[in-house]
């Protein structure tokens, strides 16, 4: 089969990999029928996250089962289903708890000796306490189709921010980051019910989505001028709830920055660079709580999942350049050039 492939710093290349089969009785093989490039992927791709030669990448996919092993129950041959970015056997405690990406036989797709989901086929380790069955009609609806690979990461990332930040009904909320996440996080500020959703971003195409999404104000201003912009909305307090999703010490500063005393942070940026912007002393005389981390979204498909299929939220417009498979190099320097929000593969 074909895949997508790193073999050095902005080298992305698809190539002839072996086929992926059935190596433990638990294991399922899903043929792709999206698949997408993440933000957090550039980190690769800019050499700033180690990769070796000729290593898988991507981790968003849904797609039709194509074979099953004897110990798979609730799955079969035909089934439409999408992966969360984060394999888990759906049995350990953490995955009771619902953390599943601390799962101790759980793993990332793309890491090394796994598929990755920027391919035509991927290897699905652990299938029934990974997948989740979507409706065989959505299959034939390309617009419901893309809505719903939102759930293999980004959709249920805005979510576990929202949650994370304590958002409640009638409260604040600011996001900082413009990305796929942070329209995402727009979004599931609003369906839990936020009175005001502040979008921090500069590029118009951006906000415009995220004013689709939910956002009542949007601040283009960085630095004191961005916090001073939030603080005049907010009678001078600033926000209840703020979303972070860039993973720089600057937006976690932004972030710190214009919450509200007694206010909470939830990060999902992946983070990068030398430092966290964090100041543990602001923090505690403040008040400020800050939750999140890598989003166990598998746990949070179930409960997005009818609100996706009936239309209440609709993620879709965060894709906004679709390629084929052979595009993905071309598809990773649009992102990294930001000439497009999120990449949408059709292999």
């Amino acid at each position: 089969m074909r895949a997508t492939v790193i073999h050095a710093p902005h080298d992305i290349r698809v190539e002839e990999v072996p086929d992926p089969a059935i190596r433990q009785p638990t294991d399922a093989v899903v043929r792709v029928l999206r698949a997408c490039i993440c933000g957090s992927d550039l980190w690769a791709y800019r050499g700033e996250s180690a990769r070796q030669p000729g290593q898988r990448i991507g981790h968003e996919f849904l797609g039709v089962v194509e074979e099953t092993g004897a110990g798979v129950d609730g799955f079969a041959v035909g089934d439409l289903v999408v992966a969360p970015f984060v394999w888990s056997d759906g049995t350990c405690a953490y995955c009771a708890e619902g953390l599943t990406t601390s799962c101790p036989e759980g793993g990332f797709w793309g890491s090394v000796g796994s598929d990755g989901g920027q391919g035509e086929a991927v290897r699905v380790p652990h299938a029934d306490g990974t997948l989740v069955k979507l409706p065989a009609a959505a299959a034939s609806d390309d617009r419901l189709l893309t809505a719903l690979l939102a759930l293999s990461d980004v959709l249920g990332t805005g979510h576990h921010a929202a949650l994370g930040a304590g958002v409640t009904k009638g409260s604040t909320v600011a996001v900082v980051g413009d990305g796929a996440v942070g329209l995402c996080g727009v979004l599931a500020a609003k369906r839990l019910g936020a009175e005001r959703v502040i979008a921090l971003g500069r590029h118009s195409a951006r906000t415009d989505i995220a004013r689709r999404f939910g956002a009542t104000d949007v601040v283009a201003e960085r630095g004191e001028a961005a916090l001073a912009a939030v603080r005049e909305l907010t009678r001078g307090e600033g926000a209840h709830s703020v979303i972070e999703a860039v993973g720089t010490e600057q937006s976690m500063r932004t972030a710190l920055d214009i919450v509200r005393d007694g206010g909470a942070i939830g990060y999902v940026g992946v983070p990068h660079g030398s430092a966290s912007g964090v100041d543990l002393g602001v923090m505690f005389d403040r008040n400020i709580a800050l939750r999140g981390g890598v989003a166990p979204v598998r746990t949070y498909i179930p409960e997005l999942l009818p609100d996706v299929l009936d239309g209440t939220i609709d993620p879709s417009p965060v894709f906004d350049l679709s390629i084929g498979l052979d595009e993905v190099p071309a598809g990773y320097r649009a992102m990294d050039g930001r000439t497009a929000l999120k990449v949408l593969i059709t292999p």
